[in-house]
């Protein structure tokens, strides 16, 4: 069998490669940092949203007995609530902070703050939203 010289091969150099490469990292660079602050944004929009849908919840509870819920589970059971909310920033609906009213009278938890021990976007810490 005679050996035959294939002139021509198809393929891609070691130049070409490294050049496309340093392109790819050059776009990484710059989509990244945007996708993780869009998720930070995000996270913080449904924080918002959960305490605000916790406190008109406690407020309607407060409107229809007089009194504040022990708990968050007793706006659940008692169908204010399907469920209580996960907080994003925590990803777990068991680090809300409740807090009970000044008058011990009125019930158990008259507001809700996060768990979260971390500081948003804007500086404010998560547990003074």
């Amino acid at each position: 069998m005679a050996s035959r010289i294939v002139s021509g091969k198809r393929g891609f150099t070691l130049i070409e490669l490294l050049v496309v490469m340093t392109i790819i990292a050059l776009l990484l660079t710059i989509a990244v940092p945007r996708y993780f602050g869009s998720v930070d944004r995000t996270k913080e929009s449904v924080l918002r949203a959960n305490l605000a849908t916790l406190r008109e919840s406690l407020d309607k509870f407060y409107a229809d007995t007089g009194k504040y819920p022990a708990s968050l589970k007793e706006l659940v059971s008692r169908n204010y609530l399907r469920q209580v909310p996960v907080d994003p920033i925590t990803d777990s609906a068991a680090t809300w902070v409740e807090l009970a009213p000044d008058d011990p009278q009125k019930g158990g938890v008259y507001n809700v703050k996060s768990g979260a021990r971390n500081k948003a976007r804007d500086g404010t810490p998560y547990s003074d939203w």
